[in-house]
């Protein structure tokens, strides 16, 4: 199987590529659209803020490759917001466009901000969510670091709280991501890679 880490310039690309080399596949880090394209499985990490993120796909020729791809897509963390059509973080951009959600910044009330830490996550019973949350119980327990996510809607495949209600998981065709971290979630975050790329854990 041949599994691309999109070279985003982001500082988890070495984390998620262990947590990969892990399950056994040795993934390569790379954004050459021949590479890319021709691979099994993506993943899309990202980190930082949106507009920053936007900024370095735009440098680095990324977007369209991205929107091209027919192959099973998985953000992470800001990976997974890079989906979204907009995002109001620093004065709002548009993103990639591919689910149809804005993304905001977490209302909280008295908690604080960045929500950082384990949360229980909630997937939902569609196909997506099976095949991504297969063999972990509903309110597992993953590992977040983010102020921004997209609010609940039509692409939401799994849930999670803290002040409110926000998308843990999101999927539309062949694109999905997740908000928080699988490679920093222990056992529940390795199973949900091991299930993403269809290899037995």
């Amino acid at each position: 199987m041949r599994v691309v880490i999109l070279d985003t310039g982001c500082a988890n690309l070495l984390s998620l590529a262990r947590a990969v080399s892990r399950l056994g596949i040795d993934p390569e880090v790379t954004r050459d659209p021949k590479l890319v394209k021709a691979a099994d499985r993506v993943f899309l990490p990202g980190v930082g803020t949106a507009r920053a993120a936007m900024a370095e796909l735009e440098k680095r020729e990324l977007p369209d490759l991205i929107r091209s791809l027919t192959q099973p897509v998985l953000g992470i963390c800001l990976g997974e917001q890079l989906l979204a059509k907009r995002s109001e973080e620093t004065g709002g951009v548009d993103m990639l466009g591919l689910i149809p959600a804005e993304v905001r910044e977490l209302r909280v009330g008295s908690l604080p901000l960045p929500h950082m830490g384990w949360n229980r996550v909630f997937p939902d019973d569609s196909p997506m969510a099976k095949h991504l949350f297969k063999g972990l119980p509903a309110g597992e327990w993953f590992y977040f670091v983010h102020s921004y996510a997209m609010p609940v809607n039509e692409c939401t495949i799994a849930r999670a709280e803290y002040g409110e209600p926000f998308t843990a998981a999101a999927a539309r065709d062949n694109f999905a991501g997740v908000q928080f971290h699988p490679e920093r979630s222990g056992k529940a975050g390795a199973r949900l890679l091991a299930n993403f790329l269809g290899v037995e854990r």
